[in-house]
């Protein structure tokens, strides 16, 4: 038995299926598939049901998975802070988010602080991230819904109001307040399946035994306003990340939906086992110690801001 075994696995372990294992990995289908073997030769015991070309984790693939998780997450670990030991610097800090935009103000905060840490963003679904925080590949992750995975921990980092953004001179223009029912035949521009924009519509619209129309699916939620204010449709926008990015607002106007549970909970989220670098240790402290960012509304009448009272 071997490292480079043992990572094999684990990877076809996440997949249940060797062509995409070997893909990830890049490497043969068949020289992955005698690494398996090998394996299940020197430990006595098969850990797949095989069934054609399908296979299955069984009871002792699953039991020797959870072992071998933390085998190497360990290595990984152990190679992570020789690294910092050696570093002169505060070491990595790595983060992902469902779109850059949420964390680009704290991070650059982060780095005018810091100017010795090496900070790393990744942009992730929250099944990725969830993937991402369990094989070490990143130290946090800014997340707008729950995450899946048992054993993480969340510390809650802002709340906020969704709004409803419209085309300037659409017949929502001017109103105060919507209902779903009302917006039900109504073209949505919104992300794929995976991001919470996506999520929250789909909840909303369903709590009233609706689909939503949808006009147009993407993954970065960051370009959302500009194709609302291009009329290919309406759209989720929170406030926050709506400032996010640059001071020139698209205009679109805004109106509240009257429906419960409207809102976004942005949290961070980490993996107690993992080993975390000085740089890593400082970034939560930073993060959770602040206002992540400035709590602004836009004014749901006009395309243009107004703080909070």
């Amino acid at each position: 038995m071997d490292l480079l075994q043992l990572r094999y696995f684990q990877v076809v372990a996440r997949y249940e299926h060797i062509s995409r294992a070997a893909e990830e990995l890049r490497v043969a289908q068949p020289s992955l598939s005698r690494t398996i073997a090998r394996l299940e030769a020197d430990l006595g015991s098969p850990l797949f049901d095989r069934q054609g070309r399908r296979i299955r984790l069984n009871q002792y693939g699953a039991m020797f998975l959870r072992h071998v998780d933390r085998a190497l997450s360990e290595l990984d670990d152990g190679r992570r802070a020789l690294r910092d030991a050696r570093d002169t610097g505060l070491g990595r800090v790595s983060v992902a988010s469902e779109t850059l935009l949420t964390v680009t103000h704290a991070l650059g905060s982060f780095r005018a602080t810091h100017p010795r840490a090496d900070v790393r963003l990744f942009q992730s679904t929250a099944e990725e991230m969830d993937r991402q925080l369990r094989a070490g590949e990143v130290d946090f992750c800014v997340a707008s819904q729950p995450l899946a995975g048992a054993g993480l921990e969340s510390i809650e980092l802002a709340r906020e109001e969704v709004l409803l953004a419209v085309p300037c001179g659409h017949w929502l223009d001017g109103q105060e307040r919507v209902t779903i029912p009302e917006i039900a035949d109504e073209p949505f521009v919104t992300t794929r399946v995976g991001h919470w924009q996506r999520t929250l519509l789909d909840r909303l619209f369903a709590s009233e035994g609706l689909t939503p129309v949808l006009s147009c699916e993407g993954d970065e939620p960051g370009a959302s306003q500009d194709m609302i204010s291009a009329g290919l449709g309406i759209g989720l926008i929170p406030a926050m990340s709506r400032q996010a990015g640059t001071d020139t607002v698209v205009p679109v106007a805004w109106v509240h939906l009257a429906a419960p549970n409207c809102h976004r909970v942005l949290t961070l989220v980490g993996n107690p086992d993992a080993y975390l670098s000085e740089a890593a240790l400082k970034f939560r402290e930073f993060i959770t110690s602040r206002p992540f960012m400035t709590h602004r509304l836009p004014d749901p009448r006009r395309g243009r801001r107004r703080p909070l009272p």
